[in-house]
């Protein structure tokens, strides 16, 4: 059997010999360079991690911003918990957020979304998704400042509208004009999410290039604040 990366070759007699195959420059430059990534994104989740302390880092923003999927490898780059508020809210109630808005209304989801996340908070430190109307509630933005780190995934209408448009369980858009409607929570909701620690651009790229941005911005965020 011939190993991996050996050449069989025969010499001037006739007999098989092996050497080994020449490495090209350019493989061995991808390789170095993958691997002096890997090791600076581990330095820069360890950093992260213990500037951290205690604190929940927060995400928010529109539906469709990327909040649980990047909020997922997030946590895993850290070695956190992730923990979604509404899958949260869902078990508290028993019924989906869907169901809740139905039968209880807007008022009533929110109410127990700030209960909710209220608790949450004292739970870090880990990753928390938030659905897009909670950093809304001005009590649930000031338990944020206190126990976490605010971090908006800001996205464009046309990344939102593409993204939300594969799902039928956003109650809010359950409307004949959906693009509207989330046209009109953006221009309501982006001025209050610009409040937030860190914004970091949500766009269409790989999820581990945000998680990426995300570790950097808050490591820049935390190294100017807590330094102080």
């Amino acid at each position: 059997m011939q190993r991996k990366g050996i050449e069989a070759v025969t010499d001037k007699e006739g007999r098989h010999v092996s050497v080994a195959e020449p490495e090209t420059n350019d493989r061995k430059s991808k390789e170095a360079k993958s691997a002096g990534d890997g090791h600076a994104e581990m330095a820069a989740a360890q950093d992260l991690r213990a500037r951290l302390g205690e604190r929940t880092i927060v995400l928010v923003g529109m539906m469709g911003g990327g909040k649980s999927s990047v909020g997922r490898q997030l946590a895993a780059r850290l070695k956190l918990p992730f923990v979604d508020a509404d899958t949260e809210i869902e078990q508290a109630a028993n019924m989906t957020v869907e169901e809740i808005f139905h039968r209880q209304g807007e008022s009533y989801f929110r109410a127990g979304e700030h209960r909710v996340i209220a608790r949450l908070l004292g739970q870090g430190p880990q990753v928390l998704a938030t659905g897009g109307g909670a950093y809304m509630n001005a009590d649930t933005r000031r338990l944020i400042a206190q126990s976490g780190v605010s971090v908006w995934l800001r996205a464009d209408f046309d990344t939102l509208f593409d993204r939300v448009s594969r799902r039928t369980n956003r109650p809010l858009l359950q409307n004949p004009d959906p693009a509207g409607v989330l046209r009109r929570l953006m221009e309501q909701r982006e001025p209050v999410y610009a409040e937030v620690d860190i914004s970091v651009d949500s766009r269409n790229v790989p999820h581990e290039q945000v998680v990426s941005e995300v570790v950097v911005a808050m490591n820049a965020h935390l190294r100017e604040n807590d330094d102080r």
